[in-house]
């Protein structure tokens, strides 16, 4: 049974964690992510003939296994693995993390014990069962490993990685799917990192024919960039080790700058040392002719680097902070450039807080040079309030990333997020080439203005409802049967009371007919890909899956009313990130029959994994635990043992009742001097052994006679809810070995409706319906609002104060006291 994905990602960096010690998290990366490399491809290309790594003898992750408890377990290990390097080219690539420094490992017993159990965590997994072909499953996990490292390294250390959601958009927003219809398509990253920019864009071009170019720095931070790489099938990516600004290392014959058909990059923000080894006043590239950037700021060289090395019709992104789009002085003179030459052909401004080397908000600014010269206007995007908490940071959702990549391919303006901003308006001596967005797109909420003369005089303006106009268009007749007319111009007054709001939405034929048209889009949707959930296959690429489902839901809900198909999106994409995504993992993985059967509980140690069952069978411990990943016993049980859960659940019910009874009969007796008193036990709960006692303690004593009637009607009830208990327990442990039984005798076909039926398309309509009750939560909360807002005018207040007034003066006379 191949590990869900999930699991996999979340145990590898647990267990992983908890051997790191004092480490540095930006140190302790370097060797979980080699030993990751190492087993990884051990278990694809060992044995191989013609493998794209040749794990050669006594260079494999299998040698590392057998150094569990050596005690010279750090220098052997660095001897395997420089074996691999040796073999393959990658001497200074997999071999910078030294296994056997004792500064950081530890000395003697200390680190022959850490090392033999991060060997351990990696030998108990089995990377082969865990690939979908064409799926980067641990490629990804790579990537998962890369984001937590980086989250723990803190603001100096963490630039090695951009955040996924951040690279998907840059390489869409380029248009790097066009690649394919090139002859020799290539894409360059001049800051590369760990490589995931490039990956990403890789990905998305969905062509084998893209050459991937790269330079990186950092020695450490490249070699983990060429494992990234290897990780992710992308072993011929042309990465170099480097000062890219001092030292650029891909060059023409001429000893000009190579080009790029796309670019993207992730800079280190405003470097104090960017012009060290280079004079950028007569640079030997002229990048620098729009301008040279400030000596103690590098931002705009990094972006001059880029425009320079884009081919004549180039598209790039590259991620700067925000004060790019507004500082002065040398900056203003290069932007003002490029503006005018047309080369900046968006601005997408982000959310704070996204990136793990700071954690100020950031912007992608857009380069393209093809029409440049014809361009007008410069599209710019504010998607600063799109993003979710994710522990210390900010992160991007999927809804986030689809909107901002939908609305900027087709230059779709919408309110408060996104404009064309005319070069005119951008040139204006008002605005004098400042790019700062803010000034272009107001993304603040209208203010909700309170109305004084319905403070004073009572009534709702209908300038408030008017703004609920978008609720009226689709519910027409609704406006009326929530409002009428108070008397005043401009004003009206609520028809319902406050607390029946609501369910009067719910129950207005407009919104019954309003529900039933979302939920056919939804049957229509589902309908539609039922034959490809249901035709799924062993070794099927769950990406691709899941990027057909989504992608069609978003057309079809495209022009619904009120709803945001990017909402309805999101809600499709958290299931599949919850459930579903390990859900077809598992069957890509194993086939539907297998993925279906009952497995027992995990609970290692040392991987970290301790599951809960889904099922215990038998007691104490003789009992067997188990869990159904794909399939969990309570939809079996519904679809094949209706009667027998009914049954349960009336059982249940009486037990609850009998417990009620017990709980009321308890506390009407309880407390000092009640009959059950001493009854109870030192922490107050009446039991049947103290009811027993007490008896035995009184035995027939008559004055004690209404204490022991009361005591044997407890004990009834006692024993009553004890009977009803066990009641419910035999049925449900009957029950259990029922539902045990069936998942053997269940068919390929009868799996695929539990699974897709039963549980995804189920799971996934009921989160549609709630999308719908956020709707109607959000009118009903709005129309509350405005009713108890201007429920009691000046004048009622005053009368009311007035009451109370003459209530208190009545009271105090009747004292005696004269209040003056």
């Amino acid at each position: 049974m191949a590990l869900k994905k999930s699991q996999l990602y979340s145990s590898l960096w647990q267990s992983c964690d908890e051997l790191r010690g004092g480490m540095d998290a930006s140190q302790y990366k370097d060797y979980v992510l080699t030993l990751l490399f190492m087993k990884y491809v051990s278990d694809k290309y060992a044995g191989k003939k013609d493998a794209v790594i040749d794990v050669p003898a006594g260079g494999s992750f299998a040698d590392m296994v057998k150094l569990k408890g050596d005690k010279e377990i750090g220098d052997k290990v660095n001897k395997i693995i420089g074996r691999l390097a040796e073999a393959n080219d990658l001497k200074g690539v997999i071999d910078q993390a030294d296994f056997n420094d004792e500064d950081k490992l530890g000395r003697g017993k200390e680190m022959q014990d850490r090392l033999s159990k991060l060997v351990a965590i990696f030998d108990g997994l089995d990377f082969r069962a865990n690939l979908a072909e064409g799926d980067d499953l641990l490629g990804d996990a790579y990537e998962y490993l890369m984001r937590h490292f980086a989250t723990d390294s803190g603001k100096s250390k963490g630039q090695f990685y951009t955040p996924a959601e951040v690279s998907r958009i840059m390489a869409q927003v380029i248009g790097i799917e066009r690649a394919a219809r090139l002859d020799q398509p290539t894409v360059y990253d001049p800051t590369c990192g760990s490589g995931s920019l490039l990956i990403k864009a890789a990905d998305e071009a969905g062509t084998r024919k893209l050459a991937i170019y790269g330079q990186e720095m950092d020695v450490a931070t490249w070699g983990l960039a060429r494992m990234n790489m290897i990780l992710h099938n992308q072993p011929a990516a042309d990465l170099w080790r480097g000062n890219t600004l001092a030292a650029p290392h891909f060059k023409n014959k001429d000893n000009s700058l190579k080009t790029f058909d796309f670019a993207v990059a992730n800079p280190p923000f405003s470097s104090k040392a960017w012009s060290n080894g280079l004079n950028p006043v007569h640079d030997e590239f002229d990048r620098f002719e729009y301008g040279v950037p400030p000596i103690k700021n590098g931002d705009y060289a990094f972006l001059l680097h880029l425009v320079k090395s884009l081919k004549s019709k180039g598209k790039g992104a590259i991620i700067l902070p925000h004060g790019v789009l507004f500082r002065g002085n040398k900056e203003a003179d290069i932007r003002r450039n490029l503006i005018q030459r047309g080369l900046i052909k968006g601005i997408i401004g982000l959310p704070a807080n996204l990136f793990y080397g700071t954690g100020i908000p950031a912007c992608i600014l857009v380069i393209d040079k093809e029409n440049a010269h014809a361009r007008s206007g410069i599209f710019m995007i504010d998607a600063s309030r799109g993003f979710i908490k994710d522990g210390n940071k900010n992160r991007l959702r999927s809804q986030d990333i689809h909107k901002i990549v939908d609305v900027f391919k087709h230059q779709r303006e919408v309110p408060r997020y996104s404009r064309m901003v005319p070069a005119s308006e951008i040139a204006s001596p008002a605005n004098d080439y400042n790019l700062n967005i803010p000034r272009y797109i107001d993304s603040s909420e209208p203010e909700d203005v309170h109305d004084l003369y319905a403070h004073l005089n009572g009534g709702i303006p209908n300038r408030d409802v008017d703004e609920l106009d978008a609720y009226w268009t689709v519910f027409p007749s609704l406006r009326k049967t929530l409002f009428k007319r108070n008397g005043s111009k401009g004003y009206c007054e609520p028809r319902i009371e406050t607390q029946k709001i609501k369910p009067t939405i719910l129950a207005h034929e407009e919104f019954i007919a309003y529900a039933e048209s979302v939920a056919r889009r939804f049957q229509e949707w589902r309908t539609a890909h039922e034959p490809l959930l249901k035709g799924l296959k062993v070794n099927v690429k769950p990406k691709e899956v899941i990027h057909r489902l989504s992608e069609d839901l978003l057309v079809r809900f495209a022009d619904v009313p009120l709803l945001s198909r990017y909402d309805v999106y999101q809600r499709l994409m958290d299931y599949w990130a919850g459930v579903m995504q390990d859900d077809v993992y598992l069957i890509a993985a194993d086939g539907w029959a297998d993925a279906a059967q009952p497995r027992a509980v995990i609970d290692d140690k040392e991987r970290n994994i301790k599951e809960t069952p889904d099922l215990v069978v038998g007691a104490g411990r003789t009992s067997k635990r188990y869990k159904m990943d794909l399939i969990p016993p309570a939809l079996l049980g519904a679809r094949y043992f209706a009667e027998e859960q009914a049954a349960i659940d009336e059982a249940q019910a009486r037990a609850d009742e009998a417990t009620q009874m017990l709980e009321e009969f308890v506390e009407e007796n309880s407390g000092e001097e009640g009959l059950l008193e001493d009854a109870a036990n030192d922490k107050g709960n009446v039991t049947k052994a103290g009811v027993n006692a007490r008896l035995k303690e009184i035995g027939d004593d008559p004055e004690f006679a209404e204490e022991q009637r009361t005591l044997e009607m407890c004990l009834k009830l006692l024993e009553t809810e004890a009977l009803a208990k066990k009641a419910v327990k035999t049925l449900q442990e009957k029950l259990d070995q029922q539902v045990l039984e069936k998942y053997p005798k269940l068919t390929v076909a009868e799996v695929k409706t539990l699974t897709v039926d039963d549980k995804w398309f189920a799971s996934i309509e009921s989160s549609m319906e709630g999308e719908v009750q956020r709707l109607t939560q959000q009118l009903a909360a709005r129309v509350r609002e405005l009713e108890e807002r201007y429920a009691q005018p000046l004048a009622a207040l005053e009368r009311e104060v007035e009451a109370f007034s003459q209530k208190v003066e009545g009271h105090l006379n009747k004292m005696g006291v004269v209040w003056r």
